[in-house]
């Protein structure tokens, strides 16, 4: 199964914002959540993030597969730590048990600390993810570039992370067709028979890919030694102009994680794990 993603004009107001906004804003809710456990307040950016992503205009047909991963994985993640409590050190400990395991589960502690840690972390996850997920799709893949080169970057820099953008829906499409060919030719990965053989087989969608890959990085510094690139300051053909919305925005990003960073520096009650009194 690939997973990639595709841009998409949706003529929304949030995709009308400057890009370089978008992901500063991004970046600095993901700064704030992950300095908060605290169930209530992540809660808060889990609805921020939620409207975002609506505001974005994504839909889940666009969008299930990478929230198949996604999903797995945070769920394997939260319930991982709600067995082994490991991923809790230093920030809760079983004080409230409501059930001891026994016997050969003797290991296995269930507290309304370890739950309501769990549940955070899920939320906290998952807000990430919401806020993550929806640059990629929403963002033009000619600007990733610009946006970075506007947010300081050297050409050097903007271009490797613009390369790097746009290398996994390119593989994604190539791994795709490569695929079609191949099973045209009578290719079955399905009745591999066994895991060993599985990877064995795979030879056949991987070195053309791989082989492909090569190729055009070969192609594409050839192109780049042939327009003089790195040898002194680049322009840039698209701009990203700023208005008064762009700045609002800004503002409020930025002065979210501001005001969370002040608030778990100097309040030591804010961001910590809650429990409800029971």
């Amino acid at each position: 199964m690939l997973v990639a993603w595709k841009y998409k004009e949706r003529g929304t107001w949030y995709q009308q914002l400057n890009s370089r906004v978008r992901l500063v804003v991004i970046l600095a809710l993901m700064l704030a959540v992950i300095q908060i456990w605290d169930l209530r307040v992540l809660l808060g950016f889990f609805v921020l993030a939620s409207l975002q992503y609506l505001a974005a205009g994504l839909t889940w047909r666009e969008t299930w597969r990478i929230w198949l991963v996604l999903g797995s994985f945070i769920s394997f993640i939260t319930l991982l730590t709600f067995l082994t409590g490991r991923g809790g050190l230093n920030v809760f400990e079983d004080t409230t048990l409501l059930w001891q395991g026994q016997g050969w589960l003797g290991w296995l502690t269930v507290s309304i600390e370890r739950l309501t840690f769990a549940v955070s972390q899920f939320v906290r996850l998952l807000t990430t993810a919401l806020l993550a997920v929806v640059f990629p799709y929403t963002i033009h893949p000619a600007r990733y570039g610009v946006i970075f080169k506007g947010l300081g970057a050297s050409d050097q820099v903007a271009v490797a992370t613009d390369l790097a953008f746009r290398f996994v829906p390119s593989l994604g499409n190539d791994l795709a067709t490569t695929m079609d060919a191949q099973k045209a030719r009578g290719y079955e990965l399905e009745r591999a028979g066994g895991l060993v053989r599985a990877l064995r087989n795979l030879a056949p969608l991987l070195v053309p890919v791989t082989i492909g890959a090569i190729l055009r990085g070969e192609e594409l510094i050839d192109a780049m030694e042939l327009r003089a690139f790195g040898t002194g300051r680049r322009t840039w053909f698209i701009q990203l102009p700023m208005v008064w919305v762009d700045y609002l925005v800004l503002l409020l990003g930025v002065g979210t994680l501001v005001v969370v960073t002040l608030l778990n520096l100097f309040v030591p009650s804010f961001g910590v794990l809650w429990t409800p009194g029971w």
